[in-house]
């Protein structure tokens, strides 16, 4: 497996040996020794798993310490533009943003600790995106930034999304106040 750094410490894309030939083809999407040797060192209690159609865009989302997660997140079919927000107040890329497309076919990984807001927007139909979670979801403490926010500046390339209830009422950055 190939581990690349972001600009924002913390996050990491992860690009794991597939092994192709004339059946298709097998990779190990997570083993606990090789996530260890390369210092992602969380434990990952909980799998998630959504359908979502062209156009959806869910997020941005976080849980509040003490049930803040970390995520292992990847696309098992379609595609989507992935994105984690630093929601650290002391990290120099507070406010900052990294996003990357996550497909069925790159077979890519996107680690993102706990301290990031998440969000992604489906780019194909039928789109199915699995996550690990390092910690148990506990609705007290999640929360939602706006997913559109000026502040934050995510072009998410999609004209017209479907949202959420939840994510149309997310809150402004400004506005937010900072556990992490």
């Amino acid at each position: 497996m190939q581990v690349l750094r972001t600009n924002i410490e913390g996050l990491a894309i992860i690009q794991p040996k597939v092994f192709r030939d004339e059946r298709g083809y097998f990779y190990e999407p997570y083993n606990k020794m090789a996530f260890h040797a390369v210092g992602i060192m969380d434990e990952f209690v909980q799998d998630n798993q959504s359908l979502s159609q062209k156009g959806v865009i869910r997020g941005l989302h976080f849980q509040n310490p003490p049930f803040a997660q970390a995520k292992l997140v990847r696309v098992i079919q379609g595609a989507v533009w992935d994105v984690a927000v630093d929601i650290r107040k002391h990290s120099p890329t507070y406010g900052k943003h990294f996003g990357i497309e996550l497909n069925s076919g790159n077979h890519t990984i996107f680690y993102i600790p706990a301290g990031f807001a998440h969000g992604f927007a489906t780019l194909e139909d039928n789109t199915v995106f699995f996550y690990k979670c390092s910690n148990f979801y506990n609705k007290q403490s999640e929360d939602c930034i706006v997913w559109n926010d000026p502040d934050i500046g995510i072009h998410w390339n999609i004209q017209h999304p479907v949202l959420s209830e939840k994510d149309l009422k997310g809150k402004r950055f400004a506005d937010f106040q900072t556990m992490f």
